[in-house]
């Protein structure tokens, strides 16, 4: 997670689809992302509707300096820890419902995720 620019609190990090590089870059992080949250919910804001899709990363490598270095901090977390971080509910809702049966599943598999990934 990071710090959020506009206030206290932890953020899952965003991109644009406008956005030449990937969204993480930003962030300082290289690796893959194959898996897509089915959990998904809409939530009224100021600015109207927006949905969200939540991505698990592989991170393969994460870089010293990074384009927001300035104004955010990255911050590793367990699971448990990120929801008890979460900014707002539909984050919460999908770190239980989507992530935590897809990190069952891949224990399920022997796929070697612990929950100190």
């Amino acid at each position: 997670m990071i710090s959020s620019s506009s206030g206290p609190g932890l953020l899952f990090p965003k991109g644009s689809s406008g956005r030449s590089r990937s969204p993480w870059d930003s962030y300082g992080l290289l690796g893959d992302y194959e898996f897509k949250s089915k959990t998904h919910q809409d939530e009224c804001s100021p600015e109207g509707l927006c949905k969200a899709a939540m991505y698990a990363l592989y991170v393969k490598e994460e870089l010293e300096t990074w384009p927001e270095q300035k104004t955010r901090t990255r911050t590793w977390l367990t699971i448990g820890e990120a929801v008890e971080n979460c900014r707002h509910a539909w984050m919460k809702d999908a770190l239980v419902e989507g992530f935590c049966k897809w990190h069952n599943e891949k224990m399920n598999q022997g796929k070697g995720i612990t929950d100190e990934d």
